[in-house]
């Protein structure tokens, strides 16, 4: 038998690094048992309004209130920077927990209708869309520069290993216990979550450029040093305006609308929902095994607009199949095109900030989340003149022309081989 080689040695060597780090090690688990129960919660609640409410409007009011907080987001982001990313995180997934078991307690006692399922997706909305960023920015404040990119990658197996396993234990527990035991674990993953992002205690970060002191003035004031921040970093700004697009176009056809391509064009249930989700969510899960394969040769400005080309494309051949053996395939590979995407996406943005605007970059980086609002709302009024497929086409051909403009606009930052967002 072949014994290992240096370069295989190296390379698994960088895959295990963040674990050396305790903050890591407590981080990895919270953020995917809250990450489990956040798609278990999508496919349970989704699929109980849209059958129990018979309205396709309702299921895109429920999808979209699920962004609700975006516009939040920055907000959330100062605070992390005035009071800890940490501390922040575990008061959110608290909350959670409360929600969690406020519905699961409506559920055990036969008072649940579609309209309470809203008004809780409503408030969980509020929060939820900088759960993201946050546990982004803690990463950044863990890891040293030249682990940040496996860092990222690793920490997207906790989003992206929920896409399967949080999609079909959420189908599979609704179809054999019913939905009040079904949230009694959903409940249980958020309280999980919540104790043990509390356990670790982050190191200071050395992964963003140097920075002056950091002065706080009001929230507010906070806020606006941030927006400016972005405003004027060519960079930054370029990112958002993609992830702009991304989420406005790309999310709503891979997540919230999903049930419409189960339903309508596939006749299936909600066991064949969870399959197509879990299809997206597996191919995002190998981008993180294969980004951390390579993330040593990955120029992240270049990754995070091909890839993000190469989902659409993958979006346009899906979205004309007919069947879910056709339909399967086509979805991992767009969930392995996404995956690689963000990942570049986050490794850049936080190695291009400064420390003391990390929250607040980040949660500016989830404003962008406001996107699949319009997207959805439009889509949902767009599909039954248009169909779905024809709706999809429309909104991936705009996505490409839009990708092109931005890469053109800020070539020097985004495209040329030496700009510092392409360093490896």
């Amino acid at each position: 038998m072949a014994l290992p080689s240096d370069t295989d040695k190296s390379v698994r060597a960088m895959a295990s690094a963040p674990f050396r780090v305790r903050s890591f090690r407590m981080q990895w688990p919270a953020d995917l048992a809250v990450s489990w129960a956040f798609d278990m919660e999508t496919i349970i609640l989704g699929w109980y309004v849209l059958t129990e409410a018979r309205s396709l409007l309702l299921l895109t009011l429920f999808a979209s209130l699920q962004y609700l907080g975006t516009l939040l987001a920055p907000m959330f982001g100062v605070m992390g920077d005035r009071v800890g990313h940490r501390q922040m995180l575990a008061a959110m997934r608290a909350l959670y927990t409360l929600l969690a078991v406020t519905l699961m307690t409506l559920a055990y006692s036969g008072m649940l209708t579609p309209t309470a399922v809203l008004v809780i997706a409503g408030l969980m909305g509020l929060v939820r869309p900088s759960d993201a960023g946050m546990r982004t920015a803690l990463v950044g404040a863990t890891m040293p520069r030249e682990t940040l990119m496996g860092a990222m990658s690793i920490q997207r197996t906790t989003q992206d290993s929920a896409k399967v396993a949080g999609a079909l234990t959420g189908a599979g527990a609704v179809a054999l216990l019913g939905i009040g035991p079904a949230y009694t674990v959903v409940a249980s993953l958020y309280a999980i979550s919540t104790v043990l992002t509390l356990m670790g205690a982050p190191p200071q970060s050395v992964s963003c450029p140097a920075s002056r002191p950091i002065v706080h003035t009001s929230p507010l004031g906070d806020l606006r040093a941030g927006l400016a921040y972005v405003w004027h970093t060519p960079l930054l700004f370029a990112a958002m305006c993609w992830a702009f697009v991304l989420n406005c176009t790309a999310f709503p056809m891979m997540n919230g609308l999903m049930p419409v391509m189960a339903k309508n064009i596939y006749h299936t249930d909600q066991t064949g929902l969870s399959y197509l989700v879990a299809a997206g969510g597996f191919g995002a899960l190998l981008s993180a095994v294969v980004m951390g394969r390579i993330s040593h040769l990955v120029r992240p400005a270049r990754a995070m607009l091909l890839f993000g080309a190469g989902w659409y494309l993958a979006l346009m051949l899906f979205v004309h199949t007919t069947t879910l053996a056709m339909g399967v395939p086509l979805l991992m590979l767009a969930g392995l095109s996404q995956g690689l995407g963000q990942t570049a996406m986050a490794a850049m943005l936080i190695r291009s900030c400064q420390a003391q605007f990390r929250g607040r970059l980040m949660g500016i980086r989830m404003l962008m989340i406001y996107g699949n609002i319009p997207g959805l709302m439009l889509a949902g009024w767009l599909i039954p003149r248009l169909g779905y497929p024809l709706t999809a086409m429309l909104y991936s051909t705009l996505a490409l022309l839009l990708g092109v403009m931005v890469t053109a606009h800020w070539r020097t930052h985004l495209w040329q081989r030496e700009a510092p967002a392409n360093a490896r």
